[in-house]
Formats: structure tokens, C-alpha cells, sequence
């Protein structure tokens, strides 16, 4: 059933043309790790404890390596955002504020993607919080168990070679 749903919710995440040979790297507590050929890209992925929207909220931690990217953050919303909410990431006792557009949300740079993974590592849960459209606060929490192993296994199959 998790395996399912974290498939899901990996395939929403990307346009179902660009996806043609996605690879399951393992499934880890609540955690998936997968890798796509082309474009080429590895990602631990996990849905949120609790999900009460139409929507597919999901939390990913990917490597895109034609980018020169490794373990960059992505989280799509529960809700859409209120055009002028902040939105905040909260991992153990750290607090993230992030780059976010309507649905989406994102580290500000490289250095708060560092951060934010390490801190992953070591807490058990996290969560993003935000104002919806119309101005009631939402908040979408992730159990983290498997998540360092998840991450691992992503930028592991993404290494040169």
C-alpha cells in the first residue's frame, strides 16, 4: 500500500512523457527512493501522515546531477498557499523559512538544502506550515523514519559511472 502510494505520488510530481524508465531504488519506512533516465535524476520521496486534500502533497529530496544539484528539497502542498503567506519548514527543534510558489515550496539555496537534509537525519518528524487561500492556517507533517536511508539510496544511484 505505501509503495503505491509513494509511486503516486512520485508520478504526479513529474509530466507522465518525461518518465519513461523510472526505477524503484527501495522503500524505506515511509520513504521511496527512485531514479529516472531522462531526465536523468534520483529522489527519496514520502507523503505527508495525514492527507485530507484532492491534492498529492509530498515531500522529495533529489539529486539532478545534469543540473549540478544534489539533495535539493521539494514539497508540494496540502493546500494552495495564500499569495502573500510565508511558508515555514520545521525539523526537529530547526526552523526553515522557504521559497514557495502556489503549490510548491523550496529551500531558498544550496546552503538551506544542506541544512535542512541534515537536520532530516536526525528528527523524527517534520513539518510545513503555511496559510491557505482564504486564510486558514494548514500545516502537512512527515514521519521521517527512513528518510536518511531513502536520501542515501537517491544520491547513490545518481553517481557518476
Amino acid at each position: 500500500m505505501i509503495a503505491t502510494l509513494l509511486a503516486a505520488a512520485a508520478l504526479a510530481q513529474v509530466p507522465a512523457a518525461a518518465s519513461p524508465a523510472r526505477r524503484t531504488l527501495g522503500i524505506f519506512e515511509r520513504w521511496g527512493a527512485f531514479a529516472d533516465a531522462a531526465p536523468r535524476r534520483c529522489y527519496a520521496i514520502a507523503k505527508p501522515i495525514s492527507r485530507r486534500t484532492a491534492l498529492y502533497p509530498f515531500a522529495s529530496v533529489a539529486t539532478w546531477p545534469g543540473a549540478h544539484a544534489r539533495s535539493q528539497l521539494h514539497l508540494r502542498l496540502s493546500r494552495r498557499r495564500a499569495p502573500s503567506a510565508q511558508v515555514t519548514l520545521s525539523v526537529g527543534d530547526r526552523r526553515f523559512p522557504l521559497r514557495a510558489g502556489t503549490l510548491d515550496a523550496w529551500a531558498p539555496d544550496a546552503a538551506a538544502d544542506r541544512a535542512i537534509v541534515s537536520a532530516m537525519r536526525s528528527a523524527r518528524s517534520m513539518s510545513v506550515e503555511s496559510l491557505a487561500e482564504g486564510g486558514r492556517p494548514f500545516v502537512d507533517v512527515y514521519a521521517l523514519k527512513g528518510a536518511a536511508t531513502a536520501i542515501d539510496a537517491a544520491a547513490l544511484a545518481c553517481l557518476p559511472g
